[in-house]
């Protein structure tokens, strides 16, 4: 579980984003009980009771909640589509949720025409007072953002690729793990993540 590295870092007030390992209704109690903070979960199939009831509900969705259509970027046009409602709060069983949502992406390869879709469930604490359609999008896409960008960092620290752990679902789950404890770390503004890896390794003190 990722509480112990969030028990260094001030996190009062801030909205924490997480994938589908870390939605689990433990962390969610320690984020907005314990810390004051807010949370901003995928749900995949490790949530499986969750997932069928948030797919079921937007399943006939009509008008998104708010579009965003995303200047090319490294050759690519993205388009993004929300859906948010506050009706299954009280119905889910997961604490603490102020929202479901889900986002669908779909982006089109401008050199080679390939398009690709996919669609993301989520629940989030924050309110629609607090984060409406458009504010819940940017946070998912900001979330996904960092993951992108970990695959190098984590290869370069933790030399991943050659990685022995094999069995199971434990390459996803190390994987993820790994990405969570560089984003705290980036979160902190350092400029050099391995150098700030090797003064952890160093200290175990630093981390807990």
């Amino acid at each position: 579980m990722a509480i112990p590295l969030l028990d260094a870092v001030d996190i009062e007030g801030k909205v924490i984003t997480a994938d589908a390992l870390l939605t689990q209704r433990e962390f969610a109690n320690y984020l907005v009980l314990k810390r004051k903070a807010h949370y901003h979960f995928t749900v995949k199939g490790n949530q499986p009771t969750l997932l069928s009831d948030i797919e079921f509900y937007f399943r006939n969705r009509q008008e998104p909640g708010f579009v965003e259509h995303t200047p090319p970027d490294h050759g690519r046009i993205e388009t993004r589509k929300i859906w948010v409602s506050a009706e299954l709060n009280d119905y889910l069983n997961f604490p603490h949720v102020g929202q479901a949502f889900v986002i669908e992406r779909h982006s089109i390869d401008k050199k080679t025409g390939k398009s690709s879709f996919e669609i993301a469930y989520g629940i989030t604490s924050q309110s629609p007072k607090e984060a409406d359609a458009q504010s819940v999008l940017a946070t998912n896409r900001g979330h996904w953002s960092i993951e992108n960008s970990c695959h190098y960092v984590i290869d370069w620290n933790y030399d991943e690729d050659r990685s022995r752990i094999s069995t199971g679902y434990g390459p996803e789950n190390i994987t993820r793990l790994r990405r969570f404890a560089i984003g705290v770390i980036k979160s902190k503004g350092v400029s050099s993540v391995a150098q700030k890896m090797r003064q952890l390794t160093r200290s175990v003190r630093m981390v807990l």
